[in-house]
């Protein structure tokens, strides 16, 4: 007998609702099988089955209030208790002729990550694989996860194809080890068809309060197993602004049949659609607002062409602009705040730390990964910090904590060759300064026009929280300390 406990509910939450049980005693259930869902104050947690069996005692019924590790049922298993289907049956037999079958399982997607999406299988079923060979490449909002082959055998079944969303626990595949496993025929190892999409039942919960809120289904984004909308899902959908619908949802001008030929349809990657979605927010939510200055990069060039063979010979990284660069921003944002703050419903947070986010463009996105604590990081700190996360940006090696938690960022268009820009704030932060392209121009100093390195510099910042005295303060700020860069070391 299996018992079935509640699970982990979430950081300081100590107890929950049994909302809705999808099993009853006498049931047949399958390893993973959702049985109940359990609701707490603010979301809501499915209980999956720990064993395949059948049903047993519902120690926990519905609206009752248990703590975390309660007991809510028991599983019985047995060779009787949960019937398999009449091919779940033949693969055990095929396996055994064929060697051991070993499951290839999602791999760790990170904290905070519950689902990805299978993006590429490098094998077919029927291929011969390596021990650590890779198999597929897997997509999560942020970053990319290889799988690779738990075991050396013949790749005998696909269960979740090109184009699926699984969950951190799914099964993607089964590898059979052993000499005979290539004579298993690929066409009994295809993938069976997800269930569509109108099959996979809502929350209860979530149903209730869309009815009340008079929220449209369609209009809810869900993100519970399979696209199951639940209850913070809702709560989500209706607490945000209303706004007119995106453009890229009006339907598209027709376009003729010569044209439609020589047209490529890819659907966007699950990074992309995050990238989008989170601009739109930013648009949306924020009040943003962009001012503009210009910065002579003559002192900090002669200072990094004095010093950038001592240095990379000492430190064993380059000195380049990027430290001078966050090393100015850190000093402005100790003189104004509120550029670090942001808000949380009708309270602002200042942060008394700076987590500086590094804009990298990678072959597949933007993407933000963050310095930690860099106000206490040296110059050679801070380049080996932004070098390390841009090669595993590009690598696509970053996990989710690594983008999460940064209270400003900088964002480089210059190495593309960008002149000026307005950079887009990254919710919910409230600034971003954009740096481009140094471009030697004719500038007056003294009374006399002189060629000079130049640099636009451009902050983007969220007027709700930084009023306009404070965003040109510290673009004046971030200028002063670059044009004359002793004076970060006196702290002025």
């Amino acid at each position: 007998m299996t018992e079935v406990r509640v699970p982990t509910l979430g950081e300081s939450v100590t107890e929950a609702t049994v909302a809705t049980w999808f099993k009853k005693p006498g049931d047949a259930v399958a390893a993973d099988e959702m049985l109940c869902e359990l609701e707490t104050d603010k979301v809501t947690v499915e209980v999956s089955a720990p064993t395949a069996g059948t049903m047993g005692e519902i120690v926990a019924a519905e609206g009752d209030t248990v703590g975390v590790d309660a007991l809510l049922a028991t599983i019985t298993e047995g060779e009787g208790a949960a019937p398999a289907p009449a091919a779940a049956k033949a693969a055990p037999a095929a396996a055994s002729e064929a060697g051991a079958a070993v499951d290839v399982m999602v791999p760790s997607l990170g904290e905070s990550v519950a689902e990805a999406t299978v993006s590429t299988w490098f094998k077919a079923v029927g291929d011969t694989v390596a021990q650590d060979e890779m198999l597929c490449e897997l997509e999560t909002d942020k970053v990319s996860v290889e799988v690779p082959a738990p075991a050396a055998g013949t790749l005998t079944e696909i269960l979740a194809p090109e184009g699926t969303t699984v969950d951190a626990a799914a099964k993607l595949a089964v590898i059979s080890s052993g000499s005979g496993a290539a004579a298993v025929a690929p066409a009994a190892a295809a993938p069976a068809p997800a269930a569509a999409s109108g099959d996979v039942k809502n929350a209860p919960s979530a149903e209730k309060l869309m009815a009340e809120k008079g929220i449209n289904a369609a209009n809810v984004q869900g993100t519970g197993k399979d696209g199951r909308i639940m209850k913070e899902d809702v709560m989500k959908a209706g607490s945000a602004p209303a706004a007119p619908a995106p453009a890229a949802q009006a339907p598209r001008a027709p376009v003729s049949a010569d044209d439609a030929s020589r047209e490529e349809r890819v659907k966007m990657t699950r990074l992309r659609q995050t990238i989008a979605r989170r601009l739109k927010e930013a648009q949306n939510t924020a009040a943003m607002l962009t001012t503009y200055n210009e910065v002579d990069m003559s002192a900090v060039m002669a200072l990094r062409n004095q010093y950038k063979g001592e240095f990379e010979k000492k430190h064993g990284v380059r000195l380049g602009f990027m430290s001078f660069f966050t090393k100015a921003c850190v000093h402005a944002l100790k003189e104004v705040p509120e550029v670090n703050a942001e808000i949380d419903g009708t309270d602002v947070v200042y942060k008394n730390f700076v987590h500086m986010g590094v804009a990298a463009g990678t072959p597949t996105g933007l993407v933000v990964p963050v310095i930690r604590d860099a106000d206490a990081m040296s110059f050679a700190d801070i380049e080996k910090a932004i070098g390390e996360k841009g090669r595993r940006a590009r690598d696509g090696k970053l996990s989710m904590a690594e983008m999460q938690g940064g209270t400003f960022t900088i964002s480089n268009g210059g190495v593309y060759g960008s002149l000026m820009s307005s950079p887009i704030l990254n919710p919910p932060q409230s600034g971003i300064l954009g740096m481009h392209k140094i471009q030697d121009r004719p500038v007056a100093i003294n009374g006399e026009v002189v060629i000079r390195p130049m640099m636009y510099l451009a902050l983007s910042y969220d007027h709700r929280v930084v009023d306009g005295k404070g965003a040109v303060t510290f673009l004046v700020r971030v200028k002063e300390a670059l044009e004359d860069p002793q004076r970060l070391l006196m702290d002025l």
